[in-house]
């Protein structure tokens, strides 16, 4: 179905009030030429009936909450990692790249990353491959559980949203092997209140744009998120209960040719209340190369993006954005 109104906005316009909602449950077709609307004018998206129990997402929220409530050496016992696993303290990560304000001061989160469980006999533990390993746990009853529950879910929604994309664009699914072991990364985040007379460059997230594919949230009703519109203004994502908040980064709009935006968003958590969110990133193996797609380019649109291959882009984020993945740690 086409996304629901968004006010005065369109391709043409910059009044953006309301982030537009796409129902997951109408006929794939419908979904498709909603996604276009939506990710080809917004970038974001509610996404509703989109097949994940409540009770799902409230189990990862309610070990989130449990894991950041440990004390610091547990948390620290199980620190990021080379492989981007286990701990990320706060203070440790810094959006100095950005190009969209200038960031001097780490963001004010912390949180726990898992990615795709990779044993010792997974061919890409058996390559090399870049970022490919098992996670680290903490010893917290029923926390992997949990996750890897989540994790499966949000993986089955991926790939279904991205062959509604694929399709959107007109083709018959993703790049060949994108998908197959797919770069996938859980976060539970958890952001401390900014604290009263805090500079206005003090970020829980600074403003970035996402580099992989797509990215599900689910967030608290604490509230933080904000996105800027085309015009630079920024509007808040308030949390629904009902609803993923969705985004597309920079693969999309490199397949799309443009066509799919990546859009600016940050948070500022000013509520004086503790913030969590768990946002969900989908993104294809790092193998993949990353370029335009058949039918996104001719003569009236010419390719907009040189090919890159995804596990360089991945090696260059983390590098300047982590002090575990700068040069000599």
């Amino acid at each position: 179905m086409s996304a629901l109104p968004i006010g005065q906005f369109s391709a043409r316009t910059e009044d953006v009030t309301v982030i537009p909602s796409i129902d997951l449950s109408r006929p794939d077709a419908e979904v498709e030429a909603a996604l276009l609307d939506a990710y080809g004018s917004v970038g974001f998206a509610y996404l509703v009936d989109h097949g994940v129990a409540r009770a799902e997402i409230d189990a990862v929220f309610a070990v989130s909450r449990r894991f950041h409530a440990l004390p610091p050496a547990a948390k620290q016992a199980i620190a990021l990692d080379r492989n981007h696993r286990g701990f990320i303290a706060i203070d440790t990560s810094t959006d100095i790249g950005s190009e969209l304000a200038t960031v001097t001061k780490p963001n004010q989160s912390e949180s726990f990353m898992m990615m795709r469980e990779a044993g010792p006999d997974d061919p890409d533990v058996v390559d090399g491959v870049y970022l490919a390993g098992p996670n680290q746990w903490p010893e917290l009853d029923g926390f992997r559980a949990a996750l890897e529950r989540y994790h499966d879910h949000m993986v089955a929604l991926g790939r279904w949203l991205i062959d509604r994309f694929m399709a959107a664009l007109g083709q018959s699914g993703p790049p060949l092997g994108a998908f197959d072991r797919p770069t996938t990364w859980l976060r539970l985040l958890h952001y401390p209140p900014s604290p009263p007379g805090a500079d206005p460059d003090l970020y829980g997230s600074a403003p970035h744009i996402d580099f992989g594919a797509v990215t599900l949230l689910a967030q608290d009703e604490v509230g933080g998120l904000q996105v800027r519109t085309t015009d630079g203004a920024w509007i808040d994502v308030a949390a629904r209960a009902d609803a993923f908040v969705m985004n597309t980064g920079s693969v999309m709009r490199r397949w799309s040719n443009g066509r799919v935006l990546a859009t600016p968003h940050r948070v500022i958590n000013r509520s004086g209340r503790e913030r969590y969110s768990v946002p969900f990133f989908f993104d294809p193996h790092v193998d993949t190369v990353i370029e335009p797609l058949p039918g996104t380019v001719d003569d009236d649109r010419p390719a907009r993006y040189e090919p890159v291959r995804f596990g360089s882009v991945l090696r260059a984020e983390l590098t300047a954005g982590y002090d575990r993945h700068s040069a000599g740690s």
